[in-house]
């Protein structure tokens, strides 16, 4: 019988990462895919990053995780998105090649000697007499570990829509995970119904590109993990929109839509909507702008980001057809519909544990979210903590106040989904504090003490701070007619580049991620104070924590609403119960009254 100390079930950006943490922590990894050549498949748009997203990337970067230097190492077309708009919210968008990905990911991670690739489909989980021992499969195998991973992605018992036709799917070409969401069921889980999609595919030279407008490359290109790949500027963009002619042929034809049809009965992402979706719900909208995205150096397809559809293929040709560019356009492969079972996110620990299930965790679409970051990052912590498990160690977890990935678990396990889950900007209360430029220096010796970067690292990040603490203090010191150099650079049209030419270069040059730092923390540092101080208010409300024993129902004036809820998720603080949707104020305040009464009593 073959034993792991950790199995990782799935190969998608979830099961990548989530190997890839543990197997740095120590532990032997079996990665279990139904076919290893389809790890690190991107089915949707090949590219990562973007407003929410990127700081999701450069906090796995942080973490000692994968998918920045993969991102990095196979990029065809970087821009950086929001410039003329605060630090906070400027995004990196790599558009990656597709197949080079997926190569580049199986080679770094089957390289790593404690990482197998097991062929083979989970039937279910194996449990004896309560206790989690390992998973069963298909053909009748045992495979033991201490800890299991699910990162199933869209293949719980997943259904592929063409039109108001349907088959069993996980993504197009490859079957689902028939039997894994019974196993879920059976130890407790309650399963969500959720639906995403993908647009069509357009043969490369069945466009009119003259038509288009060109988005090109910057040039050079910034990345994510500090290296460019050869191809980062290989490959321009485009944009395209609807017309008039789009939004009749949808609405005439909204009854072959499965969505509109009654026939799905999962629920889509608000924040990715389909183009019938878009039409319908933004009536007075005459036009919707796409992008037009090329799927690597060497396919033959183009991505139509924006164009997601579940209507029937004939139709798809006639809709992609009115649109400017491509009027004789051909599709290589049709956009679809996928419906999949997901967990109740609430019935998770901040850890990514089961609360059914001890050792078993789970990562991405399963736990109600969509896109490749937000699955990344959870599979980094659910890995990470699965080793842990395997160790005899506690859970680890990321505080809301850590960054984004602290802020999507919270809100995933706190507040639970009624929709897939998606990571914006506007989630985060401290997003000026917590941007993709200062992810180094928030998660980096978080990285080190949890095992998942070396020593060195921490180092390195300490000293460019410093070189960043020391030039602020000269330009504090430094005058000009009179008034502090730091004074000058708050100045909206002042650069840190202009002040330099007046009072001359530090003894020590800074690199390009330096001086920004520089001038970012000299221009925002008003509004990074305040952030602080509600940081710390944030963190009051933390230093209050509820016994895992508590019993709301004794609580004098807390509603019955508050206590069915905390009772049910169990927070472990008066901020974390203060999250949770549909608790009132009074209900924080009666917490309050009766956590400080709990010593005195004691």
């Amino acid at each position: 019988m073959k034993a792991y100390d950790v199995i990782v079930v799935g190969g998608g950006h979830a099961g990548i990462e989530a190997a890839w943490a543990a197997a740095r922590l120590g532990a032997n990894v079996g990665l279990v895919t139904s076919n290893p050549e389809r790890i690190g498949l991107m089915p949707c748009n090949p590219a990562v990053g973007g407003p929410g997203k990127s700081q999701l990337v450069a906090e796995i970067e942080a973490l000692g995780g994968l998918m920045g230097k993969l991102a990095d190492a196979t990029a065809i077309h970087t821009r950086v998105l929001n410039r003329s708009k605060g630090p906070a919210v400027q995004s990196l968008r790599v558009q990656v090649d597709r197949d080079l990905y997926a190569l580049e990911a199986q080679r770094v991670l089957l390289a790593h000697p404690q990482i197998e690739s097991v062929r083979a489909e989970v039937a279910a989980l194996w449990v004896e007499q309560g206790v989690l021992r390992g998973v069963l499969t298909v053909d009748g195998r045992r495979l033991k570990a201490q800890a299991v991973v699910i990162a199933s992605g869209t293949f719980l018992q997943g259904v592929v829509w063409y039109g108001r036709q349907s088959r069993p799917a996980g993504r197009q070409g490859e079957p689902p995970a028939r039997f894994l969401s019974d196993s879920l069921r059976a130890i407790g889980h309650r399963l969500l119904r959720f639906k995403t999609g993908t647009p069509p595919r357009i043969q490369a030279d069945s466009v009119d590109y003259d038509k288009l407008e060109v988005v090109p490359a910057d040039d050079p290109p910034e990345t994510f993990a500090g290296v460019p790949g050869p191809y980062a500027t290989a490959r321009p963009t485009w944009q395209t929109r609807t017309t008039e002619a789009t939004h009749q042929l949808i609405q005439e034809n909204l009854h072959l839509s499965p969505l509109y049809g009654g026939d799905i009965e999962g629920i889509g992402p608000r924040y990715c909507p389909s183009i019938e979706d878009k039409v319908v719900r933004f009536a007075d909208k005459e036009t919707h702008l796409l992008f037009v995205e090329p799927d690597g150096l060497h396919t033959t397809e183009l991505y139509l980001q924006g164009f997601s559809s579940s209507l029937p293929p004939e139709l798809q040709t006639r809709m992609v057809q009115t649109l400017p560019g491509f009027e004789r356009a051909i599709i290589q492969r049709y956009a679809y519909a996928v419906e999949y079972d997901a967990v109740d996110p609430l019935e998770l620990t901040p850890g990514l544990q089961s609360r059914r299930l001890s050792g078993l965790f789970s990562a991405g679409q399963i736990n109600g979210t969509s896109g490749y970051e937000e699955a990344a990052a959870q599979g980094l912590l659910a890995g990470f903590n699965a080793a842990r498990y395997a160790m005899g160690l506690a859970e680890a977890h990321l505080p809301r106040e850590s960054g984004y990935i602290g802020v999507m678990i919270d809100d995933l396990v706190h507040r639970g989904v009624d929709e897939p889950y998606r990571m914006m900007t506007s989630r985060v209360e401290l997003r000026l504090l917590c941007r993709s430029d200062n992810a180094d220096e928030r998660l980096v010796p978080l990285a080190v003490h949890w095992g998942l970067r070396p020593v060195d690292d921490l180092k390195a990040v300490q000293a460019k701070y410093a070189r960043v603490q020391d030039e602020l203090l000269r330009l504090q010191k430094t005058k000009i007619n009179g008034t502090p150099a730091l004074q000058f650079l708050r100045r909206p049209e002042a650069s840190y580049a202009q002040i330099l030419q007046v009072i001359g270069q530090p003894e020590v040059s800074l690199s390009k991620d330096e001086a920004y730092q520089v001038e970012v923390r000299a221009k925002y540092a008003g509004y990074m104070e305040r952030q602080a101080k509600l940081r710390e208010k944030l963190k009051e409300l933390e230093s209050y924590r509820l016994p895992a024993d508590l019993n709301y129902a004794l609580i004098p004036s807390l509603s019955k609403e508050a206590i069915e809820k905390l009772s049910r998720i169990q927070p472990q603080s008066v901020a974390e119960a203060s999250r949770v949707p549909g608790i009132r104020d009074s209900d924080i305040t009666a917490l309050l009254i009766h956590i400080t009464k709990i010593p005195a009593s004691a």
